[in-house]
Protein backbone atom coordinates (compact mmCIF):
# COMPACT_ATOMS: atom_id res chain seq x y z
CA UNK A 1 0.00 0.00 0.00
CA UNK A 2 2.52 2.72 0.46
CA UNK A 3 4.56 1.63 -2.16
CA UNK A 4 1.51 3.23 -4.14
CA UNK A 5 1.90 6.91 -2.24
CA UNK A 6 5.51 6.69 -4.40
CA UNK A 7 4.84 6.31 -7.78
CA UNK A 8 4.95 8.97 -10.34
CA UNK A 9 1.12 9.60 -10.96
CA UNK A 10 -0.11 9.60 -14.80
CA UNK A 11 -1.87 11.99 -16.46
CA UNK A 12 -5.68 11.88 -16.82
CA UNK A 13 -6.16 11.89 -20.84
CA UNK A 14 -6.84 15.30 -21.62
CA UNK A 15 -4.24 16.39 -19.11
CA UNK A 16 -1.74 13.68 -21.55
CA UNK A 17 -3.19 15.52 -24.64
CA UNK A 18 -2.59 18.90 -23.37
CA UNK A 19 1.52 18.04 -22.54
CA UNK A 20 1.88 16.86 -26.18
CA UNK A 21 1.45 20.24 -27.77
CA UNK A 22 4.31 22.63 -27.74
CA UNK A 23 2.33 25.32 -25.89
CA UNK A 24 1.62 22.83 -22.62
CA UNK A 25 5.25 20.76 -22.91
CA UNK A 26 6.91 22.78 -20.67
CA UNK A 27 3.95 22.66 -17.57
CA UNK A 28 3.71 20.19 -14.95
CA UNK A 29 1.48 18.16 -13.71
CA UNK A 30 0.10 20.54 -11.49
CA UNK A 31 0.77 23.58 -13.83
CA UNK A 32 -1.77 21.45 -16.54
CA UNK A 33 -4.52 20.98 -14.28
CA UNK A 34 -4.11 24.55 -13.46
CA UNK A 35 -4.46 25.72 -17.16
CA UNK A 36 -7.04 23.17 -18.07
CA UNK A 37 -8.98 24.30 -15.07
CA UNK A 38 -9.42 27.50 -17.89
CA UNK A 39 -10.27 26.33 -20.77
CA UNK A 40 -13.75 26.11 -21.83
CA UNK A 41 -15.01 23.15 -24.01
CA UNK A 42 -17.06 24.17 -26.88
CA UNK A 43 -18.89 21.96 -29.48
CA UNK A 44 -19.57 23.67 -33.01
CA UNK A 45 -21.93 21.86 -35.42
CA UNK A 46 -20.30 21.48 -39.31
CA UNK A 47 -20.26 24.38 -41.01
CA UNK A 48 -20.55 26.52 -38.06
CA UNK A 49 -18.40 29.66 -38.19
CA UNK A 50 -15.88 29.45 -35.03
CA UNK A 51 -14.92 33.08 -36.05
CA UNK A 52 -15.27 35.12 -38.72
CA UNK A 53 -12.47 37.42 -40.59
CA UNK A 54 -12.23 40.99 -39.26
CA UNK A 55 -13.61 39.95 -35.77
CA UNK A 56 -12.01 41.23 -32.73
CA UNK A 57 -9.20 38.12 -31.49
CA UNK A 58 -10.28 37.21 -27.86
CA UNK A 59 -9.14 33.60 -27.79
CA UNK A 60 -6.67 30.81 -28.72
CA UNK A 61 -8.49 27.62 -29.73
CA UNK A 62 -7.54 23.75 -29.57
CA UNK A 63 -9.28 21.24 -31.60
CA UNK A 64 -10.20 18.67 -29.52
CA UNK A 65 -11.98 16.60 -31.93
CA UNK A 66 -13.04 17.58 -35.63
CA UNK A 67 -12.00 19.20 -38.42
CA UNK A 68 -11.84 23.26 -38.86
CA UNK A 69 -10.91 24.82 -42.27
CA UNK A 70 -8.81 28.28 -41.81
CA UNK A 71 -9.67 30.55 -45.13
CA UNK A 72 -10.37 34.05 -45.86
CA UNK A 73 -13.90 34.08 -47.78
CA UNK A 74 -13.88 38.05 -47.81
CA UNK A 75 -11.55 37.93 -50.86
CA UNK A 76 -13.16 36.81 -53.89
CA UNK A 77 -11.89 34.15 -54.84
CA UNK A 78 -12.07 32.48 -51.33
CA UNK A 79 -8.52 31.71 -50.16
CA UNK A 80 -8.34 28.00 -48.39
CA UNK A 81 -5.14 28.72 -45.90
CA UNK A 82 -5.36 25.82 -43.78
CA UNK A 83 -7.36 22.46 -43.01
CA UNK A 84 -6.57 21.44 -39.17
CA UNK A 85 -7.00 18.26 -37.56
CA UNK A 86 -7.11 17.44 -33.65
CA UNK A 87 -4.22 18.79 -31.33
CA UNK A 88 -3.60 22.02 -33.51
CA UNK A 89 -3.64 25.25 -31.28
CA UNK A 90 -5.50 28.23 -33.60
CA UNK A 91 -5.75 31.96 -33.12
CA UNK A 92 -3.22 32.20 -30.87
CA UNK A 93 -2.86 36.05 -31.65
CA UNK A 94 -6.20 36.46 -29.86
CA UNK A 95 -4.26 35.24 -26.36
CA UNK A 96 -1.82 38.78 -26.90
CA UNK A 97 -3.66 41.41 -28.44
CA UNK A 98 -7.47 42.53 -29.46
CA UNK A 99 -6.43 43.09 -33.62
CA UNK A 100 -9.01 42.07 -36.31
CA UNK A 101 -8.90 38.20 -37.32
CA UNK A 102 -7.02 37.97 -40.25
CA UNK A 103 -9.24 34.84 -41.74
CA UNK A 104 -12.10 32.92 -41.16
CA UNK A 105 -12.19 29.58 -39.17
CA UNK A 106 -15.08 27.24 -40.32
CA UNK A 107 -15.78 23.95 -38.43
CA UNK A 108 -16.04 21.30 -41.59
CA UNK A 109 -17.38 18.54 -39.38
CA UNK A 110 -18.76 18.56 -36.31
CA UNK A 111 -16.04 19.86 -33.71
CA UNK A 112 -15.16 20.25 -29.87
CA UNK A 113 -12.85 22.53 -29.02
CA UNK A 114 -11.23 24.30 -26.03
CA UNK A 115 -11.47 27.89 -25.84
CA UNK A 116 -8.35 29.94 -24.18
CA UNK A 117 -9.73 33.42 -23.29
CA UNK A 118 -7.15 36.29 -23.44
CA UNK A 119 -8.87 37.54 -20.17
CA UNK A 120 -8.39 34.32 -18.20
CA UNK A 121 -4.33 34.52 -19.88
CA UNK A 122 -3.73 37.46 -18.21
CA UNK A 123 -5.19 36.97 -14.94
CA UNK A 124 -2.50 33.90 -15.10
CA UNK A 125 0.44 35.92 -16.02
CA UNK A 126 -1.10 38.32 -13.00
CA UNK A 127 -1.60 34.80 -10.74
CA UNK A 128 1.36 32.61 -11.28
CA UNK A 129 3.86 33.99 -12.71
CA UNK A 130 5.86 30.33 -13.38
CA UNK A 131 2.93 29.32 -15.87
CA UNK A 132 2.78 32.58 -17.34
CA UNK A 133 6.16 32.96 -18.39
CA UNK A 134 6.50 29.08 -19.61
CA UNK A 135 3.42 29.86 -22.09
CA UNK A 136 4.74 33.40 -23.37
CA UNK A 137 7.94 31.79 -24.18
CA UNK A 138 6.20 28.89 -25.48
CA UNK A 139 4.25 30.87 -27.62
CA UNK A 140 6.90 33.32 -28.98
CA UNK A 141 8.58 30.16 -30.09
CA UNK A 142 5.64 29.07 -32.17
CA UNK A 143 5.06 32.03 -33.50
CA UNK A 144 8.56 32.66 -34.11
CA UNK A 145 8.58 29.31 -36.06
CA UNK A 146 5.81 30.45 -38.04
CA UNK A 147 7.20 33.47 -38.67
CA UNK A 148 10.43 31.94 -40.30
CA UNK A 149 8.29 29.28 -42.40
CA UNK A 150 6.44 32.15 -43.77
CA UNK A 151 9.46 34.13 -44.59
CA UNK A 152 11.16 30.68 -45.89
CA UNK A 153 8.41 30.14 -48.01
CA UNK A 154 7.84 33.54 -49.58
CA UNK A 155 11.89 34.01 -50.26
CA UNK A 156 11.22 30.28 -51.84
CA UNK A 157 8.65 31.38 -54.13
CA UNK A 158 10.75 34.63 -55.39
CA UNK A 159 13.74 33.02 -55.98
CA UNK A 160 11.30 30.68 -58.59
Amino acid sequence: MLSNLFKPRSLAPRLQRLKQLPLFATLSARELKIVDSLLYNRRFLRNEVIFDEGEEGHALYLILSGEVLISQPGRPPVTMLATLTPGTIFGDLGLLDNSPRSAQARALENCEIAVFFRADFLTLLDTDAVIGYKLSLQLARLLGARLRKAIDGKLQVEAL
